[in-house]
This record gives structure tokens, C-alpha cells and sequence, in this order.
């Protein structure tokens, strides 16, 4: 008898979302494979060095979360000294990406204008088109 009073509200419940978000696939195909990928950030330059470095002490470990949590530790307790050479190859890195996007940008900006360009243009066809027909019809 409870489940009697609720069947009116799991209708509503049951109901398809319109605006329902995408999934992963949907979005992982909206994006542009010409995009530049984001560059790493100076802890995960570090890492691209230590995992050599832990790989080389420890041959046997095959658990990338011990790698991960050794590498955490060891950039915890670096100096900003210590630090800086990492943090000025990610900026170097960060420097190039900004001039690629940069580059991408513009491109992106250049091929929308021309479609712009080709609508705007098949437009301005149609509608020549349109007026020598009704200037053939007053004839």
C-alpha cells in the first residue's frame, strides 16, 4: 500500500532529462586533435626525471602509485633551489604552448571568417539569382 501513492512521482522521476549532460565519449569527440596540449606543470617535469631515477634504484616495482607517492615525497622536501631548474623548464615550455595557441588561435579565427565569407557570399548568389528571375517574369 505504501508503493501506491509514489507511482505518480517515479513517472516523473523515469522521464528523459532534455538537457542531460554529455557523456565522456560525446565530449572527447568534440575536441580539436590540432588543439596544442597543455603544458606540464614544473612538479610534473620533476616526475618525468625521478620516475628514471626510481626505475633505475627499484627494477622490480611495478606499481606506478608507489612511483607516484615516492615522487611526492621527494618534491615535498626540495628546496626552491632545488625546484628551480624544473619550474624553469615548465615555464619555457608554458611560453611555447602560449605562442602555439597563439598560432592556433589565429588559424581558428582565419578558417571561421572564411566560411563567414562563403555564406555570406552564397548568400549574395541566391539573392542575385532570385532578382533576374523576377525580372525575366516582367517580360
Amino acid at each position: 500500500m505504501k508503493g501506491g501513492k509514489s507511482k505518480g512521482k517515479a513517472d516523473n522521476k523515469l522521464g528523459v532529462k532534455k538537457n542531460a549532460p554529455q557523456t565522456k565519449k560525446e565530449k572527447n569527440a568534440a575536441k580539436d586533435p590540432n588543439k596544442p596540449k597543455r603544458p606540464a606543470s614544473a612538479f610534473f617535469v620533476f616526475m618525468e626525471d625521478f620516475r628514471k631515477q626510481y626505475k633505475e634504484k627499484h627494477p622490480g616495482n611495478k606499481s606506478v602509485a608507489a612511483v607516484g607517492k615516492a615522487g611526492g615525497d621527494k618534491w615535498k622536501h626540495l628546496t626552491d633551489a632545488e625546484k628551480a631548474p624544473y619550474i624553469a623548464k615548465a615555464e619555457k615550455r608554458k611560453a611555447e604552448y602560449e605562442k602555439n595557441m597563439d598560432a592556433y588561435n589565429r588559424k581558428q579565427a582565419g578558417e571561421a571568417e572564411e566560411e563567414e565569407e562563403s555564406d555570406k557570399s552564397k548568400s549574395e548568389v541566391d539573392e542575385e539569382d532570385g532578382s533576374d528571375e523576377e525580372e525575366e517574369d516582367d517580360d
